[in-house]
């Protein structure tokens, strides 16, 4: 009799939780009625746009509004930060970036989007659109219409003018939260802080002065080490009465954000209102080195920035965060659009973006430097931190053809973050836009050529990777170039490895190595090559050499601490224990690789990873848990292109998987396994996939034969055995 389908959650496995919102930094204080008149509108419509003058508190009231009714989405609620985008074709990215989505695909990230929210119940909040407010809405509106389950908070300075929207207008503070939110924020830094006698009278006098909107009360708190309350308050006078009536032209919005940034920056020394404007040209986090490089200039000794950016940070004028990738620096929005006002009045805006795009492009090829090495979590983590300033980089190299070699440069130099770090869509944008001006073909744009043919081979695109390529190639040879050459030959070896063309691969993988060899190339690129020609002997039946070029590849990554090459050569090794019947050093092998391949978000090698373990999990005796991986790596070929690329010889282990599995299930409870694998996220798939659950012994059956590149005619290798259930040789 066969079992009843059952859910194959481990009740040790901690309960999923979507969503990615971020903690709250303090206590929130305040605005209870419209707390409770937001969560209203949102229970009743499905956008709700929060509008109100810059400081006065939304995105606080948003956040904290969402967190309030998370509950009520299944699937989650999502923050997208869109302030520091100026570009409308990155829109979808940042959306795509912030519901945690990953997609290796030549899909259009739209359609990536509306997929994913189609059936799902979700929240999604989106802060800092106004910029752009034409591209938004049109997003907005195609995600209402695709995805009825989906609700949008969305929070600007004005509405998005979408049908549906119910706009939310954010006053000021009352009086009496704006006096317990300064007297919260002031003891924050100084606890025997008491608004009490004629404090309290100062306190109150100085929040109706500040026109009680919170970002000036937070910046006001903060001057308390330094000042009283009476100090702050005799120095704003005349000082707002020039940053009000200064720009008589300005909207009335925009003289209370100068009310309410201004009045800080004219309390600030020379030196921390120079480095407040520079500081304005980082689009993202940055760390102390890239500030010193970058501010550290005329009138501001880079040895004087560290103090100097202390000071701001006591100000609440910039914010120190601890993030993976070490201490990181960034200015909230307000801030840092003032700053950049102030930039351009010193003349000094053009300089500053061309010393932030050096010390990116110098970041960048340190970086892939390092990829080679046993700082490659660090270089992935520093990459992510970096994005927002590597995308003003690309940005600045791409406004003036005679910058294109830096855009070509910069573009190609990032492949180990396109390739290991699951940004092949992201990357094939700016390579393309690199290689679309009309630049001389020098080192830099062959480098540009063939990363952008690699990255389109692993989209599943050959005939764009075919053109990038065979460009590369002849370029580089008219040029004596040999190490673009050796660059695009590999990779037509790995196309020709993904289109089935193994001779063809194993002849151009052994070319290309021989290249490197001479070259004295030897980085994860080279290793990579040779665990591509071991797969095309794998392919064709050399198990034993494919075996040998695998074990010198994990013994160089060990040497030299590289692990996203040795994860797929564990791939490989997994596969030959396999085949000999080692379940046990299989699936060690193989849940290695996978952890490796889903801490750096490479979805490539993360869904091959999965779908041999699920050969693996069915060959030890529980079909079931194989379906359900089966299911799980379904789900995640959609995010990366054509299933197995197409692939026959990528198509084998599957293809036993689900015969085999089917055969000890039955093919209805196969398909509801399957079913609820498909329902599993990249996360969720790689959290179950690490869980080392036990077997369910299956009865013993024989399994189907067959091995890879079977259906193709290749010879089958001698000593490859039928795949086991249980304890049944096949």
């Amino acid at each position: 009799m066969r079992r009843p389908f059952r859910s194959r959650r481990s009740p040790d496995a901690p309960p999923p939780v979507p969503g990615g919102l971020p903690a709250e930094p303090n206590r929130f204080v305040g605005r209870d009625d419209e707390l409770s008149e937001l969560t209203r509108l949102l229970g009743e419509s499905r956008l709700v746009t929060v509008v109100g003058v810059g400081g006065v508190g939304k995105t606080r009231l948003a956040l904290h509004a969402a967190d309030q009714v998370q509950k009520r989405y299944f699937d989650g609620a999502w923050l997208a930060e869109l302030a520091a985008l100026r570009d409308p074709e990155l829109l979808d990215h940042a959306l795509a970036e912030a519901l945690g989505l990953t997609d290796h695909s030549s899909r259009p990230p739209r359609r990536v989007l509306t997929e994913h929210l189609a059936t799902r119940r979700a929240l999604l909040v989106l802060d800092g659109f106004e910029q752009l407010i034409d591209a938004c809405g049109d997003l907005v509106a195609e995600l209402l219409r695709r995805a009825p389950g989906l609700r949008i908070l969305a929070v600007g300075r004005r509405p998005l003018r979408v049908a549906g929207e119910v706009t939310f207008t954010l006053a000021p503070m009352a009086r009496r939260d704006a006096v317990t939110l300064f007297t919260d924020r002031a003891a924050a830094g100084d606890p025997g802080f008491r608004a009490e006698g004629e404090r309290l009278t100062a306190v109150r006098e100085l929040c109706d002065r500040l026109d009680r909107i919170p970002l000036a009360l937070e910046l006001a708190a903060g001057r308390l080490h330094a000042l009283s309350v009476e100090q702050v308050l005799d120095r704003l006078g005349d000082r707002f009465r020039v940053l009000t009536e200064g720009r008589r032209d300005a909207p009335v919005r925009h003289r209370t954000l100068r009310t309410a940034i201004g009045w800080s920056h004219e309390l600030c020394t020379p030196e921390e209102r120079l480095l407040w404007a520079r500081l304005s040209v980082f689009a993202g986090p940055f760390d102390l080195e890239a500030a010193e490089y970058v501010c550290g200039r005329p009138e501001l000794p880079a040895d004087r920035v560290l103090d100097v950016l202390a000071e701001l940070i006591s100000q609440c004028l910039v914010i120190r965060e601890e993030t993976p990738a070490g201490t990181r620096y960034r200015m909230l929005e307000t801030v840092r659009a003032y700053g950049a006002e102030w930039l351009d009045a010193l003349a000094e805006t053009d300089r500053l973006r061309r010393l932030h795009r050096d010390w990116y492009l110098g970041l960048a090829a340190w970086y892939e430097l390092d990829w080679f090495g046993p700082r490659q979590a660090e270089v992935a983590a520093g990459a992510d931190s970096a994005l927002p300033n590597l995308r003003a980089a690309l940005e600045l190299c791409l406004e003036t053809p005679e910058d294109a070699h830096l855009g070509h440069h910069l573009a190609g130099t990032l492949w180990f973050y396109w390739v290991g770090c699951g940004r092949l869509t992201e990357g094939r944008l700016w390579l393309g836009r690199a290689l679309a001006l009309d630049s001389p073909c020098d080192e830099s744009r062959l480098k540009a050529l063939w990363v952008l043919g690699y990255v389109a081979v692993l989209q599943g695109d050959n005939a764009a990777a075919a053109g990038a390529l065979h460009e590369c190639r002849e370029e580089a040879a008219r040029t004596g170039n040999g190490p673009a050459r050796a660059y695009a030959v590999h990779r037509l070896g790995c196309l020709a490895l993904l289109s089935d063309e193994m001779p063809r691969a194993q002849r151009l993988l052994r070319s290309a190595l021989d290249a490197y060899r001479e070259l004295g190339e030897l980085n994860s690129n080279v290793l990579m090559g040779q665990v591509e020609l071991a797969l095309s002997l794998v392919f064709q039946g050399d198990l034993d050499a494919a075996v040998v070029l695998c074990a010198e590849v994990r013994e160089i990554c060990e040497d030299s601490g590289e692990r996203w090459t040795r994860a797929y050569a564990l791939y490989v090794l997994a596969y030959a224990a396999w085949t000999r019947e080692e379940h046990a050093r299989a699936r060690t092998l193989i849940t290695e690789s996978v952890a490796i391949h889903h801490g750096f978000k490479d979805l490539v090698g993360l869904v091959l990873s999965v779908e041999l373990l699920a050969l693996v999990t069915a060959s030890e005796g529980d079909p079931a848990e194989a379906a359900v991986l089966q299911g799980a790596a379904t789900r995640l070929w959609a995010s990366v292109g054509p299933p197995l690329f197409g692939s026959e010889y990528f198509s084998a282990p599957r293809v036993r998987c689900e015969r085999y599995a089917t055969e000890l299930l039955g093919a209805e409870e196969y398909r509801a396994y399957e079913e609820e694998g498909r329902g599993l996220s990249a996360d969720a798939t790689a959290h179950r996939a690490l869980a080392h659950r036990r077997p369910v012994p299956a009865a013993p059956r024989k399994p189907a034969a067959g091995g890879w590149g079977q259906s193709r005619g290749t010879r089958k290798p001698a000593d490859s055995p039928t795949t086991r259930g249980g304890e049944s040789a096949g």
